[in-house]
């Protein structure tokens, strides 16, 4: 049995190293490792995570923990070599590392408070303060308040001097106390009769009688349900309970996320390429570590294929992890997965609420749910006994986090797969070049399925050269005869049409007609982009915004010229052609809402919609039968990216719209709009042939010595003062070349590309630097950046200048 006299403690602050407490006797019993405990740090009390024993030379100056605040532990100690993993090789501190994994709104810390000081009591009584002062004694009567909150609670600004010299004057004092998690399980009052209780007909009033006979009937019942049925029950519960007939209890309720019940399924026979997959992806479940890249071409049916093998380790007493890149996805598989193993599917993504994905999290750490759904943060899932993971359009860019922990979960996915000795399969249509590469170099294996289920015909694809309608006005920009006139075919034909255009908002381009100068964000430097439908335009990146009356900032003229488009405007100009259509949009604006996804999805379903606009979110997975026409309005967007996989992006998101066309009985068709019909993404991705764009993709990345021939960490300097953060940039540039000049492996190995302004050079009022390491050898780049890191203090969190980590960079601009 181990020894919990003293255990190894990550907190959660910006701090690498981890901690070391002694825990008191009474606690010790209740102690484990994967537990939260509260512990002094320096003068606060802040939330730590049990690791596990420590290993002591001396016991000077070693703190007790305070308090244990889970019951069963939050997470498998099985887990945290996969934090630890993590945490080294992104460079990221531990206790944030699995902060990030846990769910939001749980843990306890002690934050500043100001409390009333019996001197403040009898200057409030004689009320001889000055109206400031006497506003926050007022406030502070009668309960202390977080000196963060009395400004919002006051409704107006207080100056620190102000609260200053009330504390000198002895009016108040400044204390510690614990800030409460904001989130918690959620519990119902219930009651039940006590064992052996016998109702004596005369020992109480007709009244209690009916509520004792109610309680007696269920066993055990909600309070709220005794109020629906009896509506002055509960007024006579306590009465029953101090009479000893019943016992009123509290216990805890799930919060359910998933709302409509999803009829039970029955599996449909696979085709004997389905069964050629799944037998290769079931043979090693149980047996040991094994990655698989399953290559399925749009409507293969990989969905049917990830579910059989998840029964087949269900069979075996194995877990299951299936991710998704967004949650948009998430309904539709998750829809499917319940229809098949009903209650036992669990969900978790950042679309709950804070309380049900708590819920949901309980749930799986108690093992009530075997099997997993979710986006990127599901891959902390607690679960134990992993058996699969699965990874649904492995090549999406959305598993990778941009902000505070940088990490990728189809990355994680194999790592986590590798420690719990499991199968992993990433599925796709478009590979990423990373992972066909892997299988090239073994360390990956493939399985294939190159038709589509019933052998319905792939799409055919139509490209249309925009350089030949330049001379076209209005609406024929964008929606050119040729697609208007397959949506009218598609439409009187009684079926779906899908438009794509990844950009949002009605026009991405307003600019002064008097001066020319473009409407810019006032802390970024981008372009705003109106949204008609909220009459403002808004930053897409920090979510600045000015009402759509606002004036050119440059001279003052109320005459903006709204050029360039995005899904906004093409909805306005379908409903202008086609007035009778019944007509949707989905993109991040129609979606905030808790519910709208799933309404928009529900109407494509039952065939609600006729004609569907959308960004990328409409790309990815959806299997809509009545669909047979997919129109892609530009198809360059993102080909002008500064980015190196900038090609690879558009093929991938071209193939992946156009697969949505004729997945149903009738055949589909794509019409691909371009300013760049001979581009090698755009000739690959209409002639669907994946391996003509790798092998020239492939051969571009090693002539440059980009991944994946290469490893990659990109250095974000970013500060409020140009010239610091420009300093600041210069300086880490120097201590690189000081790094690769006083060792000669770096020097050799090490490719220091920078320091330079970032692309998007300014964000949310920020200068935006950057520094790009590269090396074929990933240990010795590691080993380079954590010098950089560490010797030098680098301030990797500050309000002055930031240094941020990005290992495995995706979003390079």
């Amino acid at each position: 049995m181990e020894d919990f006299t003293y255990i190894d403690v990550a907190v959660s602050l910006p701090l690498y190293q981890t901690y070391t407490y002694s825990v008191p006797e009474p606690l010790r019993p209740m102690i484990a490792a994967g537990k939260r405990v509260l512990v002094p740090f320096g003068n606060r009390r802040i939330t730590g995570y049990v690791l596990g024993p420590a290993e002591i030379d001396r016991i000077d100056g070693i703190k007790p923990v305070i308090e244990i605040l889970d019951e069963i532990p939050l997470f498998p100690a099985s887990m945290i070599p996969l934090f630890k993993w993590m945490a080294d090789y992104y460079i990221h501190p531990l206790g944030e590392v699995i902060k990030e994994a846990l769910p939001g709104g749980i843990n306890v810390n002690d934050c500043v408070a100001l409390e009333i000081t019996p001197q403040g009591r009898d200057r409030l009584k004689t009320k001889t303060a000055g109206c400031p002062e006497n506003d926050i004694l007022c406030l502070l009567e009668t309960a202390s308040c977080r000196l963060s909150d009395v400004n919002g609670k006051l409704g107006r600004e207080v100056s620190a001097s102000v609260i200053s010299k009330m504390i000198r004057d002895g009016l108040l004092v400044r204390k510690r106390e614990i800030s409460n998690a904001s989130t918690r399980q959620k519990t119902e009052r219930c009651v039940c009769l006590n064992a052996d209780c016998v109702l004596p007909p005369e020992a109480l009033s007709e009244a209690r009688q009916r509520v004792f006979r109610l309680v007696a009937e269920h066993g055990e019942i909600a309070v709220s349900d005794v109020k629906k049925i009896l509506p002055t029950g509960p007024a006579h519960l306590k009465a029953l309970e101090q009479k000893g007939y019943v016992s009123i209890f509290s216990q805890p309720v799930y919060r359910d996320p998933f709302g409509d019940t999803v009829p039970r399924d029955t599996p449909p026979k696979l085709t004997l390429d389905q069964q050629h997959v799944v037998s290769g992806i079931v043979n090693p479940l149980g047996r040991g570590f094994e990655t698989f890249l399953l290559a399925g071409v749009t409507g293969s049916g990989k969905t049917e294929v990830y579910m059989h093998a998840a029964a087949e380790a269900l069979k075996k007493g194995l877990s299951v992890l299936v991710l998704v890149p967004e949650i948009a996805l998430i309904s539709e598989i998750e829809r499917r997965f319940r229809a098949r193993f009903g209650e036992c599917v669990a969900v978790l993504h950042s679309g709950l609420s804070a309380g049900e994905r708590l819920d949901q999290w309980v749930r799986v750490s108690n093992r009530q749910c075997p099997i997993v759904i979710g986006a990127r943060s599901a891959i902390f899932a607690p679960l134990t006994g992993i058996g699969l993971i699965i990874v649904d359009e492995e090549h999406d860019t959305s598993y990778k986090q941009e902000s505070r922990f940088r990490y990728n979960a189809r990355d994680m996915a194999v790592i986590r797969a590798r420690m719990a000795e499991a199968v992993v399969v990433l599925g796709s249509a478009t590979p990423s070049i990373q992972s066909v590469y892997n299988v090239g170099t073994r360390k990956f294996s493939e399985l294939n399925l190159q038709k589509r289920v019933f052998s319905q015909t792939l799409p055919d694809i139509s490209v249309v050269d925009l350089k030949q309608r330049k001379d076209d006005r209005g609406t024929r920009r964008f929606i050119t005869i040729d697609l208007q006139q397959a949506m009218k075919e598609t439409l009187d034909r009684g079926e779906q049409v899908l438009l794509f255009l990844n950009r949002r908002g009605f026009a991405s381009y307003p600019v002064c007609a008097q001066c020319g100068e473009p409407l810019k964000c006032r802390h970024c430097d981008i372009t705003l982009t109106l949204h008609q439908a909220a009459s403002s335009y808004k930053c897409h990146l920090c979510g600045f915004s000015l009402p759509a009356s606002a004036a050119c900032t440059a001279c003052g003229s109320r005459s903006i010229k709204l050029m360039g488009m995005g899904t906004e405007k093409i909805e306005a100009a379908v409903r202008g052609l086609f007035p009778e259509a019944r007509v949707a949009r989905m993109d991040r604006d129609t979606t905030v809402r808790k519910g709208a996804l799933l309404k928009i999805l529900k109407g494509l379903r039952h065939q609600e919609i006729d004609i569907l606009i959308g960004t990328q979110m409409v790309a990815k997975g959806h299997d809509f039968p009545n669909i047979t026409l997919v129109g892609i309005i530009c198809a360059d967007l993102s080909l002008s990216f500064p980015d190196f996989r900038a090609g690879e992006l558009t093929f991938q998101v071209l193939a992946q719209v156009a697969g949505r066309a004729g997945r149903g009985e009738r055949p589909g068709r794509v019409i691909l709009q371009t300013y760049s019909p001979e581009h090698f993404s755009i000739t690959a991705a209409t002639d669907q042939d994946f391996m003509a764009f790798y092998n020239q993709e492939i051969s571009f990345r090693k002539t440059f010595n980009y991944p994946p021939f290469s490893r990659m960490i990109q250095l974000k300097i970013s500060g409020a003062d140009m010239k610091k953060t420009r300093h600041e940039a210069t300086a880490m540039g120097g201590m690189c070349d000081a790094l690769k000049r006083e060792n000669p492996d770096f020097n050799q190995w090490i490719e220091v590309l920078g320091p330079i302004e970032a692309p998007l050079s300014r964000i949310a009022g920020r200068f935006r630097w950057q520094i790009i390491l590269k090396s074929p050898n990933a240990t010795l780049l590691h080993q380079f950046a954590r010098r950089l890191v560490f010797e030098n203090n680098l301030h990797l969190s500050g309000n002055a200048v930031r240094v941020g980590i990005d290992v495995d960079p995706f979003f390079m601009m």
